[in-house]
């Protein structure tokens, strides 16, 4: 009885020393982070640096040769149309230069010809866009239209706006390119002084010399502009610009004012360009050129911005951090944590950003994943969640 009895207690105590030697030897449960799938919004979007620009600028040029007076004017000094910017006294023309004034006043006459019917080609579209902007709000009024249509309604018509304004401005430059042209004609038969006028209302932008010299006909005088008509130009990989459309949003961060700015996008060029990065390398890129909705007085030409391309947006998106992602081939797993566990999942991503993506099936709202899995993860293995 007694040898049974210590022979129990022998094999409990050799059993108690196995669960302990097991225990001591078990790895510790790793230590990571849980973050829960939640739902909220979600953008997705191109991000590059931009500068703004003058919408419309006017590049006042000497229309003949001859000696300029000192522009007493500085930059940023208001003008409206008519207002006198310089003084010329053109050199007599020989033969030949009389022609060639008299093959650019011809030219000026053709460019005005078809910025005239510029005008009223991007008239009429503006009119039929205000008329479908005012027929969609009536229908938006009445609950037989979505917000959606509405406003892409308004876009339209404010772009149709900004379309006839530019047209607009071109058919004034036009106009004072063929008066230009015509006095350059006269004054060089040593008729007097010409005087050289603004040909829009705007501001003085940059005046590359003002001393009394003497300048060739062509040569730059004075640039001008409408600093509160500004737009957006952000040079994107061509790889980028392909995924942007005419009427996307933008929008421009740290440009020194306390809120972001809106913009829409109103052209992708056509063409691209070479451009060497900083770290040596070719790349291709692609002006795309947005008009802001609203310009702050104190945003300039010429002015850095960071400028986001809105090509995805959601309100209620069921996300997880994109660095919780592992990629195997074609199908997207996360790591979740359940019962002390680390438990490998295959989801399907829908849209996604550098940090966030959208789940559109296998997690739940609440799921907790790691969001920053290391090869130390297997399926299985047991884990403490950090505490924050």
């Amino acid at each position: 009885m007694k040898l049974t009895r210590r022979r129990v207690v022998l094999g409990a105590a050799a059993v108690a020393v196995t669960i302990l030697i097991v225990r001591a030897l078990r790895p510790a449960p790793q230590l990571v982070e849980a973050i829960a799938a939640s739902r909220g919004p979600l953008r997705v979007t191109i991000d590059e640096e931009g500068r703004t620009r003058v919408r419309d600028r006017y590049l006042l040029v000497a229309p003949a040769a001859g000696r300029v007076e000192r522009i007493t004017l500085d930059e940023g000094a208001k003008l409206r149309r008519g207002d006198t910017v310089a003084r010329l006294f053109a050199a007599l023309l020989d033969p030949r230069a009389r022609q060639e004034a008299a093959a650019r006043l011809q030219a000026a006459d053709d460019a005005q010809r078809a910025a005239h019917a510029a005008v009223e080609q991007t008239r009429a579209a503006r009119d039929q866009a205000r008329r479908e902007r005012a027929r969609a709000e009536s229908l938006f009024a009445k609950n037989l239209v979505a917000a959606e249509q509405r406003e892409r309604a308004a876009l339209a018509d404010t772009t149709a706006t900004r379309q006839f304004e530019a047209a607009d401005f071109r058919a004034q430059a036009a106009a004072h390119d063929v008066d230009q042209a015509r006095a350059a004609l006269i004054g060089g038969n040593g008729r007097g002084v010409l005087q050289l006028v603004s040909p829009v209302r705007g501001q003085v932008l940059r005046i590359p010399e003002r001393s009394e010299r003497v300048v060739a006909a062509g040569e730059l005088l004075v640039e001008i502009g409408d600093p509160s008509r500004l737009e957006v130009v952000v040079d994107l990989l061509s790889e980028d610009a392909v995924k942007v459309e005419p009427g996307d949003q933008m929008i421009v961060e740290a440009w020194g004012g306390d809120r972001p700015l809106e913009a829409h996008v109103r052209l992708v060029e056509p063409s691209g360009f070479t451009k060497v990065s900083a770290l040596g390398v070719e790349e291709q890129r692609v002006n795309v050129i947005a008009d802001l909705d609203d310009t702050p007085p104190r945003l300039g030409d010429g002015y850095r911005v960071e400028a986001k391309v809105v090509l995805w947006q959601g309100a209620a998106v069921l996300k997880i951090p994109a660095s919780a992602l592992i990629q195997d081939g074609v199908r997207w797993q996360v790591f979740l944590v359940q019962t002390g566990r680390a438990r490998l999942r295959e989801i399907q991503v829908g849209h996604r950003n550098a940090f966030e993506a959208e789940v559109t099936g296998g997690l739940s709202a609440g799921d907790l994943v790691i969001p920053h899995p290391t090869d130390k993860l297997s399926d299985g293995i047991r884990v403490v969640v950090r505490s924050r």
